[in-house]
């Protein structure tokens, strides 16, 4: 493996078909790239919600490899294209092992294989649990700031579920100028909430910081509440916690019964996805066997297509698109490559003959 600037795939010649280098991209190089670049993540997302509701991707069903004998456990493949500047199609491999945990070492593993648009050719594999993370995070902030206006910005913040991707949607809100005179955090594993806590105080959080003994404690006194756990099925079920109208950002799909949807505003990212996969927005529709209570799509809204009322709790529910893993992903590799520090696999694909 070495080091190399070579020529990217948009840099060839026009009507020139070539195999384009394969390069592996490091978490280190990946974690460098997107690092304090929170709004322009936010800004890519954005320009990449507007180019899925324009038709210009393609993003079939995510697929889900689950195994009898871990029965926790998964690995999904997203695959996806995208057009646009972009112009790069792709599979992001992850894996979820809560079992992980316990061990000391991350739930989630990933990479994202990027492919060229004109040959087929992969270009670049990546480490993508950062993506991944990134992309949640930047929709979560996305959705948050286009969702609240027309109500009153939320100024108490709750995170149920205590991991890295509510670490990434806090670092995400902070970098796009949210600030919050309280952020609630409750989680199952006591160490889990004391440990993000901790992280909040030591990073100079604004606002006072609580750890809640109670899911209803902290989504009472929460205005913006963030679900990010690994829960299989619904575990809130009360739709009285809600009376006072949050903005529920539900980004890990299965935490809340249908009942509470059902007496809510419903915004998602994408209808076919999102009615998947025994989520809650999915169990919502098995239950009224249609799909009325769903409002609209996040792009929806920022067309102006949609207009959320501020009467009713509205919920995000976002399945995660692999165009946006695409588009972090290609933003990484045109950053890595930026700087000359690819790194380039010689003679990856070696038989480029057809016949020898």
């Amino acid at each position: 493996m070495s080091a190399a600037d070579p020529a990217t795939p948009d840099s060839r010649p026009s009507g020139q078909l070539t195999v384009p280098p394969f390069a592996v991209i490091s978490g280190a190089q990946v974690q460098s790239a997107l690092q304090g670049r929170e709004k322009q993540i936010v800004e890519l997302v954005e320009a990449t919600y507007r180019l899925h509701g324009a038709g210009d991707s393609v993003n079939p069903p995510s697929y889900f490899l689950r195994f009898p004998d871990r029965p926790s456990s998964r690995i999904i493949a997203l695959p996806a294209s995208i057009g646009g500047q972009v112009r790069v199609d792709g599979l992001k491999w992850i894996s979820s092992f809560p079992e992980n945990v316990a061990a000391g070492i991350p739930r989630a593993s990933a990479v994202l294989i990027l492919n060229d648009h004109d040959t087929g050719y992969p270009f670049a594999v990546l480490e993508s649990s950062i993506i991944s993370a990134t992309r949640t995070a930047a929709s979560a902030a996305l959705a948050a700031d286009r969702l609240s206006r027309g109500r009153p910005r939320p100024a108490r913040v709750g995170f149920f579920g205590a991991g890295l991707i509510a670490r990434y949607i806090h670092t995400f809100l902070a970098g796009t100028g949210w600030s919050f005179d309280q952020v609630g955090v409750h989680d199952l594993s006591a160490d889990s909430a004391a440990g993000f806590s901790g992280h909040l105080q030591r990073s100079g959080t604004p606002g006072r910081v609580t750890v809640h003994d109670t899911a209803e404690q902290l989504i009472r006194s929460s205005d913006l509440l963030v679900f990010a756990t690994v829960t299989g099925q619904p575990h809130v079920h009360d739709p009285s916690w809600f009376d006072h109208h949050p903005l529920v950002l539900h980004v890990s799909l299965r935490d809340l019964a249908p009942q509470i949807l059902l007496s809510s505003t419903n915004i998602v990212d994408d209808v076919e996805h999102c009615l998947k996969a025994d989520t809650s927005p999915h169990l919502a529709e098995q239950l009224t066997g249609n799909r009325d209570f769903l409002t609209g799509t996040l792009d929806d809204v920022m067309a102006g297509r949609v207009t959320v009322p501020a009467d009713r709790p509205l919920v995000f529910s976002p399945f995660g698109l692999g165009v946006l893993d695409l588009a972090v992903g290609k933003y990484v590799y045109d950053q890595v490559a930026s700087t000359g520090e690819l790194h380039v696999v010689d003679d990856f694909f070696h038989e480029l003959r057809r016949y020898g």
